[in-house]
């Protein structure tokens, strides 16, 4: 992916990806005059770079929220799969269908979204590839 869709999904800007790359410590390519960065790579390093958050206390709430982050590892058996996505700061956990993670194509480095309601989670993807 893009060095700036990465930048995005680790909520810091471009120049601080740029410079892990150069310090090393992200993996990245050259292509088509583009620096692209490898999804696997990222997501390891999101979930390095995660740290809890001090949350307050909450006044407001929806009732649907949505987090957009990376897939960081699928565990898959002959039923049921366990999606782990990295979300900025926040870590979410889904199971669902093998099927359906299949499906999606959902691997370390996918980006996708989690649609959170009470106690269910639900991971999409844009339709795009990964």
């Amino acid at each position: 992916m893009r060095v700036s869709e990465a930048a995005e999904l680790l909520a810091v800007s471009p120049d601080t990806v740029r410079r892990w790359i150069e310090g090393g410590r992200l993996t990245a390519t050259k292509g088509e005059g583009r620096t692209l960065v490898d999804g696997a790579d990222l997501a390891r390093l999101a979930q390095e770079a995660a740290a809890p958050p001090a949350v307050g206390p909450v006044h407001d709430e929806s009732a649907r929220n949505r987090m957009r982050g990376i897939v960081t590892d699928v565990q898959r058996d002959g039923v049921m799969a366990q999606v782990s996505l990295q979300a900025g700061p926040f870590r979410v956990v889904s199971l669902m269908s093998r099927e359906a993670a299949d499906e999606l194509g959902l691997a370390p480095g996918s980006v996708a979204v989690a649609s959170i309601k009470s106690t269910n989670v639900i991971i999409g993807t844009s339709g795009g590839s990964s």
